[in-house]
């Protein structure tokens, strides 16, 4: 594997990270997964960080009885997203201007979506939450359908834990898809859906969750 590939995808999951931090300090409204995190670390007091990496873990549990396989980009975002973000999150000054938190937003999602394209890029492993989506996807659901039943339910936990939901959630919803699409085209990415990830058995659906992490990609 070339050194290329590790350097994207650490700069795709650090850049995560960090646009996760720049939705919470914008105060609009975060993604599903996001206002469940924050839901969870108001509740609990722990930092957001760590609830994001525990959370990843939980749900790369939940990969065992869907028998799929994690890759290095797998572990890599277990490890890096919830560092960076918490890391991000502690430089970024709280705004109160609503120019200046819409501002933040547009950038959040912009950058969310650079990020995934770097990160899904390098195929070197789909995220936990990614690879739950397309296991259940592989037994005989679709990808749409999943997807929107996993945000859905994350989506009504957090905010019954107390998470932000608000404009930019929506804004979110109807614009990352078509986002990482354009930075997948941009910065020249078909090479990782053309390469199955090491730890993908021949018979498993490697290629198409490949093909499927670009269509409704969330790291």
């Amino acid at each position: 594997m070339s050194t290329r590939r590790y350097v994207r995808l650490g700069a795709g999951l650090a850049l995560f990270g960090a646009s996760i931090a720049l939705m919470v300090r914008a105060g609009l409204g975060l993604d599903s997964w996001d206002v469940l995190h924050q839901g969870l670390a108001e509740r609990t007091g722990l930092p957001l960080g760590l609830i994001i990496n525990g959370t990843a873990l939980l749900v790369l549990l939940a990969w065992i009885p869907l028998r799929q396989r994690p890759g290095i980009g797998t572990i890599a975002n277990v490890a890096l997203v919830g560092l960076a973000a918490q890391v991000s999150l502690a430089v970024l000054p709280t705004p109160h201007h609503l120019a200046v938190r819409v501002g933040l937003l547009a950038a959040a999602i912009v950058l969310n979506a650079f990020a995934t394209a770097l990160y899904i890029g390098a195929g070197l492993g789909p995220g936990p939450r990614d690879g739950l989506m397309t296991g259940l996807a592989a037994r005989g659901h679709s990808i749409r359908a999943v997807r929107t039943a996993i945000e859905l339910a994350v989506l009504a936990l957090g905010w019954l834990l107390g998470g932000t939901v608000g404009a930019g959630t929506l804004l979110y919803a109807v614009s990352i898809g078509p986002l990482v699409q354009f930075f997948l085209t941009k910065i020249g990415a078909p090479h990782a859906h053309s390469q199955r990830d090491p730890g993908q058995h021949p018979t498993r659906p490697g290629r198409r969750a490949d093909r499927a992490l670009v269509r409704t990609d969330r790291a």
